[in-house]
């Protein structure tokens, strides 16, 4: 095979025609170095957004990857994703913080280097220990974001005021337009601090987690639907739906920002912490990428990105993020309450003790819930 046929095959352009091409222009070396290495594809499996290019298309540009998301919606499901996968599948795997100690239980993950990522630059002390992520002094997943939930509702059905319990999704003027996010974990959890059981929301004895049923059960008759992430957006966005439970800003918050009348308040019984936490998989033989992007994700332009996500926005967890988030977009940052001082700083929320961690039961399984919650669907 001649010089010039090999060039056409590979859709190289020969040296003649980019010096006579009539756009032709000087390729600087690092450019020409990117252009003839091959990308290196870096399967994610993740809650949708993260691989899309507002959040991923800087790191792609800069270090020549692809990523190729596998997207899910609740912890049960992307555990039974990777379950039904051979080792090595996934790259990097997007968790809920709650779920990270079954993903290591279950050894799907590798162990981190915490010396790799800036533990001394969190918001809170708590993100430098976070429950779950560590087990005996072993780092296995990096927290990168979180969000609040509690009473997602529109602004022109319920009123501030009201919003400020739970008791609103039992208001009788919206009976059918209350909507469910369906994932059992959020709305139970919200459905526990409603009974008023505080810090020890996931850990209920038979009374109370009968309680909570009972509790649950009653709102039934309020409920038009249980909606995944595109239809909890859209039922929202048309009015179909005037409340929400079982979300926050993370949904409102887009639409909020397009002039929607919808917003997430934390009641006065409390709100629950998502937490957004990347693991490098087991088997991956992209360690070492995906560990650069991990800290990427922690830098000030990552966490900027993050927090902007188009799919839904997020929390900050560095100080350096913050920063340069109020910096880049301080709309956003006010928004979000995302500054020292603001009465719903997230930070604030968190020292005041009015936000908890979301878990998995201590005295249930997640399948005496997921039981429960078909129950409830179906009934």
């Amino acid at each position: 095979m001649t010089k010039d046929v090999k060039t056409k095959v590979l859709g190289v352009p020969t040296r003649r025609q980019v010096l006579t091409g009539a756009s032709a222009v000087a390729l600087t070396a690092p450019f020409v170095g990117r252009a003839w290495a091959s990308t290196t594809e870096i399967n994610m499996l993740a809650w949708y957004g993260h691989g899309e290019q507002d959040v991923v298309g800087e790191f792609e540009a800069a270090n020549n990857v692809k990523f190729v998301p596998k997207y899910y919606a609740g912890g049960d499901n992307m555990m039974a994703l990777i379950a039904q996968s051979p080792p090595g599948t996934y790259d990097v795997i997007l968790s809920d913080g709650e779920f990270v100690q079954q993903l290591n239980a279950a050894g799907y993950i590798e162990e981190l280097n915490p010396a790799d990522y800036p533990f001394d630059d969190m918001l809170h002390e708590d993100f430098t220990k976070f429950p779950g992520h560590w087990a005996d002094d072993k780092l296995y997943s990096m927290m990168v974001r979180g969000g609040h939930l509690g009473v997602s509702y529109n602004k022109n059905a319920i009123s501030e005021e009201e919003a400020q319990s739970y008791s609103c999704f039992w208001k009788p003027e919206i009976a059918g337009k209350v909507g469910h996010f369906d994932w059992h974990l959020p709305t139970l959890g919200m459905m526990s601090l409603y009974n008023g059981n505080g810090a020890g929301l996931w850990d209920l004895d038979d009374a109370a987690w009968s309680a909570v049923q009972e509790t649950t059960s009653s709102l039934r008759p309020q409920v038009g639907g249980f909606f995944d992430y595109g239809g909890t957006f859209n039922g929202l966005k048309n009015g179909e739906m005037l409340a929400m439970c079982g979300i926050g800003d993370w949904i409102t918050g887009v639409l909020e920002k397009d002039g929607a009348p919808v917003g997430s308040v934390i009641p006065k019984e409390g709100g629950i912490q998502f937490t957004e936490s990347y693991s490098i998989g087991k088997g991956s033989d992209k360690a070492d990428i995906v560990n650069k992007f991990i800290q990427y994700m922690l830098s000030p332009a990552g966490q900027v990105k993050s927090a902007q996500m188009a799919a839904y926005p997020g929390f900050c967890v560095t100080k350096g993020g913050r920063a340069a988030l109020i910096e880049a977009d301080p709309k956003e940052a006010k928004r979000s309450h995302q500054m020292d001082g603001m009465s719903n700083d997230p930070i604030a929320l968190i020292n005041e003790g009015r936000i908890h961690y979301r878990d998995i039961p201590k005295q249930q399984s997640l399948e005496d819930w997921n039981d429960y919650w078909s129950e409830y669907k179906n009934s």
